[in-house]
């Protein structure tokens, strides 16, 4: 069935009587109709389960392809007020007559009544077309309810939802073609729209995150593309994406406006709403949503004379995973290598031209990035594969150079001290050498805290021009991730509080970090001290209040933006915690929201896997973790 036809159709739905259908017309009055209402019930299941039952209705939605294979059925008439009692919408699940439904017909149906993982429907026996006009379908204007009871009794009706939207997940849009709105704003974080992460604001295992938690679950909706469809498999790449393309972006963030009706349904565990038809690409008529664009073409000024940030490079590696044995790819629709899965120490791309895609959106990020200084993270230590440690991180360089035309970034080398025993993955150090110069050599952090981390790294600067007193030192850092949850009686196993694993190996990571600066505060004859990179640690969470507690101050902590997105919420991993003496320098902070707010389907490791061609050189989706950049104002008088 043409989509275009859908809406069409669906426009004579709202706009008055419905006409018979093309349908072998059912015998009126020889069977008894059970209303809609009583196969819903008011519970959360049907009373009438497992029995037969025939209802008469009015099509809002139907899906013949795309894997619902179903349409769903209201009451002629109905949706002008909240019902008083069951819903009076149902889901029909008809795989051999949907693709003869179109969404305003009048039906009779026969069926079954179940419940299907929660959702209540009719498994039809029959389906007939009524020869009498039916009264049209109003869509019910609400506001969606946060509570269970509250959306059942409208489950599967068609809806106009009021209110305020906001993008807050679109991680499995490049999957399962579905994305989360943020419904309103926070009761708990006074206008904040967004779903926060609860360890971003709050202690961990505290009332008050527990709070937000539950209120982040009923400010949360689905909203689907009409299908099951998952997009990571062969034979529904040919299934243009919904939503997005290389232009058209939908950013976690970005408002949400409703254009138009869609069905509030409840499948694979999840309250969601569903267009009336499936939607195919970016422009489909059945596309009732319209998203703000959001474009980041640069960092915000941040004021000072010196900047420092910290991006994360996304396992940069110029070694390739074709220059070594053993590694297993991760593959596009045709089967071709894009990323490393495992098998081998490369991380990051399969091939060359894989390795350009990568490069290509890394240096145009980095070009854009305006930090003097910038810690890097998940960069390749090169000495793994029998080079130079420092020529991954010399040939990102290079090329941040050539797009430049000219010679404006140089790196940190590595000190002659390195530890016996590393990571394939490293933390660096660039720089412009036109603002700042490096004071001394770098050191390393050699400490059994780091044994399953990557070793800290702290460089002193100057700026240029300056004396003593504009110094500073920065330390490169990438604490132990949440993941990979151990049984191994360590005390790092996930307690359940909203750290995630290894936790207890991050607070001591941290004290590691804490001992360590001060090392260099004496040696590097400065007390002016930035740490930055990935903690893996939310702002509220226990490794930086090791930090916070050693009097180091959280720069990003009152930003207006987060640096990462997990499960839909929004926080910050990435940080740059002064200590005092620094922390009264700053001029401003930015988190740069160019890759945590935007699909992954647009990141260099998801190269042709749809028809719609995702990937553009540019910034957008370079990594999953958000930039953070912080401005500094050093004088010669301290």
């Amino acid at each position: 069935m043409s989509k275009r036809r859908t809406t069409r159709i669906a426009a004579v739905l709202l706009s008055g009587a419905v006409a018979a259908t093309s349908f072998s017309a059912a015998q009126a009055d020889t069977i008894e109709i059970t209303p809609i209402e009583q196969v819903q019930g008011t519970g959360d299941s049907s009373a009438l389960a497992g029995q037969q039952a025939t209802v008469r209705g009015v099509v809002t939605g139907a899906y013949a392809e795309g894997g619902i294979r179903g349409f769903y059925l209201q009451s002629a008439g109905t949706g002008a007020q909240l019902p008083t009692g069951g819903s009076p919408a149902v889901f029909v699940y008809a795989p051999d007559e949907v693709s003869s439904v179109q969404v305003g017909d009048h039906l009779q149906v026969s069926g079954t009544v179940s419940e299907y993982y929660g959702l209540t429907q009719i498994k039809a026996e029959s389906v007939q077309g009524l020869e009498e006009a039916a009264e049209a379908i109003k869509p019910l204007a609400i506001s969606l309810p946060s509570d269970e009871a509250g959306r059942e009794q409208i489950e599967s009706m068609l809806v106009e939802p009021q209110g305020e939207f906001t993008v807050s997940d679109n991680y499995l849009l490049n999957q399962y073609g579905e994305l989360s709105l943020a419904m309103g704003t926070s009761s708990i974080l006074p206008g904040e729209k967004l779903l926060r992460q609860p360890t971003d604001v709050f202690a961990p295992g505290s009332g008050q995150a527990a709070a937000l938690a539950e209120e982040n679950a009923q400010r949360s909706i689905v909203v689907d593309d009409g299908a099951t469809l998952n997009f990571s498999t062969a034979k529904n790449t040919t299934v243009a994406l919904p939503y997005i393309d290389a232009e058209q972006r939908v950013s976690v963030g970005a408002n949400a406006a409703f254009t138009g009706p869609m069905i509030l349904d409840y499948r694979y565990d999840l309250w969601r709403l569903q267009p009336q038809g499936q939607v195919i690409g970016a422009d489909d008529a059945d596309i009732a949503l319209a998203f703000e664009q959001i474009d980041n073409e640069a960092p915000q000024e941040v004021g000072g004379n010196v900047s420092v940030g910290s991006f994360n490079v996304l396992n940069y590696f110029t070694t390739t995973g074709d220059q070594l044995e053993g590694c297993k790819y991760y593959t596009d629709r045709e089967g071709n290598p894009l990323t490393v899965r495992q098998g081998c120490d490369a991380r990051g791309a399969a091939n060359a031209e894989s390795f350009a895609r990568q490069q290509s959106k890394i240096v145009a990020a980095l070009g854009k990035f305006t930090a003097d200084v910038v810690v890097l993270e998940e960069i390749e230590n090169s000495a793994r594969s029998g080079q130079d440690r420092d020529a991954a991180l010399a040939h990102l360089v290079e090329q941040l150079n050539s797009a430049a035309g000219q010679k404006i970034w140089s790196y940190v080398p590595s000190p002659a001290a390195i530890p016996a025993d590393e990571d394939v993955i490293r933390t660096a150090i660039i720089y412009r050498a036109k603002t700042v110069k490096p004071i001394d050599e770098s050191v390393i952090l050699d400490d059994e805290a780091f044994g399953n981390a990557r070793d800290p790294l702290g460089q002193a600067f100057q700026k240029v021009g300056g004396n003593q007193n504009t110094r500073f030192v920065v330390v490169a850092n990438h604490f132990k991730s949440k993941g990979s949850n151990p049984d191994d009686g360590s005390g790092n196993a996930d307690s359940g509080d909203g750290q995630g694993a290894w936790n207890a190996d991050r607070v001591e990571q941290a004290k590691a970090l804490v001992g360590f600066a001060d090392q260099l505060k004496q040696s590097r004859n400065t007390r002016k001290v930035l740490l930055a990179g990935d903690f893996n640690s939310y702002a509220a969470e226990d490794p930086i209040r090791v930090l916070a507690d050693a009097g180091y101050v959280d720069l990003g902590a009152s930003a207006d933006s987060q640096s990462y997105i997990y499960d839909g919420l929004s926080g910050s991993l990435d940080h740059i915690l002064a200590s005092p003496e620094l922390a009264a320098k700053v001029t401003g902070q930015d988190i740069w929201n160019i890759n945590a707010i935007e699909s992954v389907g647009y990141e260099y490791s998801r190269y042709n896997y749809n028809i719609t061609d995702l990937f553009t050189a540019n910034q957008y989706r370079s990594s999953d973790h958000d930039p953070v950049l912080v401005g500094l104002e050093l004088n010669k008088k301290g």
